[in-house]
This record gives C-alpha cells, structure tokens and sequence, in this order.
C-alpha cells in the first residue's frame, strides 16, 4: 500500500513574488512600446491577416504579455505539482525553462512576419524578448546560470 500526498501549495510569498514577475513582465513590454511609439516616433503596426494593417497600442501590449505571464506560471505550477521526481526538485524548472524558450522562439515569427517594416519588426520582437527574459529570470525564482542547462 502506498500514500500518496499531493505536494504542498507553494508559500504565499511565492505566489506574490510570482505575481509580481507577470505584473513586472508586462509592465516591461509597455514601458518598451512606450520608449519605442510615443518617444521614437515608431509607429508600431502590423498586418491584420485580411490584408489591412492596425496599430499595436498599450492595450494589446499590456493584455498579450499579462496572457502569455499567466499562461506561464500556470505551466510553471502544473508541472510543480505533478513533479514525480522528488529527488530532483530542479527538474520542473529545467522543463519549464525548456518549454519557455522554445514557446519563445516560435513566438518571434509573429512579429518578424507580421510587422509592417523593419522598425515595427524589431520593436515588437524586442518587446517578445524583453517579456520572456524578465517571465524566465523571474519566474524561475533565481538567476539563470550555465549549469542549469548541463
């Protein structure tokens, strides 16, 4: 007969911190769509899919990087709790660090495909890399080093 227990909530302090990682990562991104839109004078558009360009504005930056935040401290606790390897506690986040990285990459051609020019392009990827690092960095609890990936 074995007992099986479900592995504990995280702390309280840790869901805030957390949160604070999502809120952090998005309010990232708008402070780039700031710097880059109204400082620059970068008007950032893409194409719509149905042949018509539209702007990207604080709205769409604020709400896509707050999704993507939640999405992945959802995936981070998921594979948390189910973590089977109890030996090896640093396994869920050398997946999750995995799944970030690659979800990354394929998130660039969004915006390398579907921005109006090079400036919007460039723009709305550094954006892309600025969420993913501060969701990576943050949401892992520590800094990334070479060892986490040997």
């Amino acid at each position: 007969m074995s007992i099986h227990t479900t592995p504990p909530r995280p702390p309280r302090r840790a869901r805030t911190q957390r949160g604070l990682v999502v809120a952090g990562a998005s309010a990232a991104a708008l402070l780039v769509w700031a710097v880059a839109d109204p400082v620059a004078g970068i008007n950032l558009r893409v194409h719509d899919g149905g042949g018509g360009v539209r702007p990207v504005g604080p709205a769409a930056v604020a709400a896509v990087s707050l999704l993507a935040g939640l999405a992945g401290w959802a995936f981070l606790a998921v594979l948390e709790r189910f973590n089977t390897r109890s030996r090896r506690p640093t396994w869920s986040l050398r997946v999750w660090t995995v799944t970030a990285v690659a979800v990354l990459v394929v998130s660039l051609a969004g915006p390398l495909g579907s921005g109006v020019d090079g400036a919007s392009a460039a723009t709305l990827a550094g954006m892309h890399l600025v969420v993913a690092a501060v969701l990576i960095a943050g949401l892992r609890g520590r800094r990334l080093n070479a060892a986490d990936y040997a």
